[in-house]
């Protein structure tokens, strides 16, 4: 689809081809404008003076209701349906067969691909699934810029790009801004449309085999090492693995002529669609599970083992929910802030977040939906909010702040070797509170003469288990250690 050519000659050539291969009067792409209004972006057999003239507001017409149910619409009779808005500007009065798919990314519909026909014909299942498999690899064209460039995708809304503010629960104090680090990070397929459809068959189902093997092998040899919760997550997992339902959509997919890993993204985005929409909280806790069991799919597709990830030196880290043991993994000095879709002040993440010193805000309904990776944001944890995409005068204002709170940690560092005396001249020993492994960094930079209280029950709290006596007397120990004569 990409090439050298002009973008909205490429367009109307992409329009051609589709409506050929579909046998098809009409074919169109509508794109999702910063608006929300939907553009009519190219068309074969509409009138041609309506592109980039006509508009549909969100939900409008039948091409506004296949974006806002993101799934697709078959009517042999369009204009004798409720939701039918004519135009009279494209000329489509003689076309009653409509077949419409969204352009769905990130579970979000960003256009809708549209065939027509003159005759009230019946769309069988094949076709539907054509134009499905069409609009999949369309979108992902649109978003990568290789069938428009930036100056048509400027007003373009492939992904959330406007500055949002979002309140949620203070976890941990402090200020910090950097970019955006998606814990388990969503994988995209690099190749979309399979060489040979045999070979992907084979692939999908070998690697739902090493995921249900992967997930077997975590619960077997879990013993010492997982505590209830994470059991029963892994067990979830386990089950919904073994779902006959999202297995066969997948292997539905897989036979459109998809390649496995595509067929995984194009199931995850229609799970995203679909769960959206829904109130039931547990309903919504089920996509997060589908969410992530997609995403270890795609790694057993691509090979990927367990390791490290390359960090930005001011991360943000985004997730769900967080175990101790997850956020202790991550480079200290490159993790700037945290933010939670879920959680509580007294969880585990939050717990070492304050340990570690690391602003953190929890309970921001929708945080990841509505972020891309390397976006930057701001962590207010005074406040309890988070800024998606600051405004320059924002971000401004917040360095600003970070500057003051700077400046008195300075101040308060030159007290840091003075004798603590009171005012009628008593000698007294300040000495600091601790609870965990990372506490203990804090003896040296205030100059605490010695640990005062030492917070036993962190152990407990941090551990998804009951920590063994050996754990906590290797702790005791390190503490003893590192404390030496004070």
């Amino acid at each position: 689809m990409a090439g050298a050519a002009p973008a909205q000659q490429r367009l109307d050539t992409v329009v051609r081809i589709i409506a050929q291969s579909m046998v098809a009067e009409v074919c169109s792409i509508y794109l999702r404008r910063a608006s929300g209004e939907l553009e009519l972006f190219a068309t074969q057999g509409l009138k041609t003076d309506a592109v980039h003239t006509t508009r549909l507001r969100p939900g409008e017409g039948l091409v506004g209701e296949v974006a806002r149910s993101a799934g697709p619409i078959s009517l042999s009779d369009a204009p004798s349906h409720p939701s039918f808005s004519y135009r009279p500007e494209t000329g489509e009065d003689p076309y009653h067969a409509f077949l419409g798919a969204p352009l769905l990314r990130g579970g979000r519909a960003i256009g809708v691909l549209v065939v027509q026909n003159r005759s009230e014909r019946r769309y069988d299942e094949d076709e539907v699934e054509d134009i499905q498999t069409i609009a999949m690899v369309l979108a992902e064209t649109v978003a990568s810029g290789e069938l428009l460039g930036q100056d048509e995708l400027r007003d373009i809304e492939v992904a959330p790009h406007r500055p949002e503010r979002l309140k949620g629960q203070r976890f941990a104090e402090g200020l910090a801004y950097g970019h955006v680090v998606l814990h388990e990070a969503p994988v995209a397929p690099e190749n979309l449309l399979a060489e040979n459809q045999q070979v992907e068959e084979i692939r999908l189902r070998e690697a739902l085999i090493g995921l249900k093997a992967n997930i077997d092998g975590m619960l077997e040899g879990g013993a010492g090492k997982l505590g209830g919760q994470s059991f029963e997550v892994l067990e979830t997992y386990r089950m919904f693995a073994d779902d006959r339902g999202w297995n066969r959509s997948l292997e539905e997919a897989v036979r459109t002529g998809l390649t496995a890993e595509a067929a995984v993204d194009r199931v995850r985005n229609e799970h995203r669609a679909r769960f959206a929409k829904a109130r039931d909280p547990y309903i919504k806790e089920r996509l997060h599970d589908f969410e992530d069991l997609a995403n270890r799919l795609l790694r057993v597709l691509a090979g990927d083992q367990p390791g490290q990830r390359d960090l930005p030196d001011d991360a943000i880290l985004i997730a769900r929910n967080l175990g101790p043991a997850d956020l202790l993994e991550y480079p200290r000095h490159k993790l700037r802030g945290l933010l939670l879709e879920e959680g509580s002040a007294a969880s585990h993440a939050a717990i070492v977040a304050r340990a570690l010193g690391i602003p953190c805000v929890g309970r921001l309904q929708g945080l990841r939906d509505r972020l891309s990776e390397g976006d930057l944001v701001i962590v207010d944890g005074e406040t309890g909010e988070a800024y998606l995409r600051p405004r320059p005068d924002m971000l401004a204002a917040v360095q600003s702040r970070m500057e003051v709170r700077h400046q008195r940690q300075a101040e308060f560092a030159k007290l840091r070797d003075v004798p603590a005396v009171t005012a009628d001249g008593q000698r007294i020993s300040l000495l600091t509170n601790a609870g965990l492994a990372v506490d203990l960094e804090n003896l040296d930079a205030t100059g605490a003469e010695g640990i005062g209280l030492f917070r036993t029950e962190f152990q407990f709290m941090v551990s998804e288990e009951l920590p063994r006596l050996d754990s906590q007397m290797a702790l005791y120990k390190l503490v003893l250690d590192t404390a030496g004569d004070r």
